[in-house]
């Protein structure tokens, strides 16, 4: 899984017809603590989030096994928004 905040959208106007209706957003993976990290990647949006949310997002089958993404060409789905991030640091 990927933690990554929702940084913009992809329009395509020709694509393969099973990926017509879908919404393609980029996302920026972020560290736990929330430092981006590098890269960009682009996923199919399966919950409807917006811009800036911290999402969740699959890759590969898992992608595939998504709501709304079964026999469809996706490589990466967003499958959640994240509320909240609880991280332990090992600190006592």
């Amino acid at each position: 899984m990927l933690l990554a905040r929702v940084v913009g959208t992809v329009v395509a106007t020709r694509k393969d017809p099973r990926l017509e209706g879908k919404k393609f957003l980029i996302l920026k993976p972020v560290s736990p603590e929330g430092t981006e990290e590098s890269g960009y990647v682009v996923a199919v949006d399966t919950v409807s989030a917006g811009y800036r949310e911290l999402v969740l997002a699959v890759s590969g089958s898992s992608a595939r096994m998504a709501e709304g993404c079964k026999d469809q060409p996706v490589d990466t789905a967003i499958v959640a928004i994240v509320d909240t991030v609880s991280l332990d640091t090992g600190v006592t």
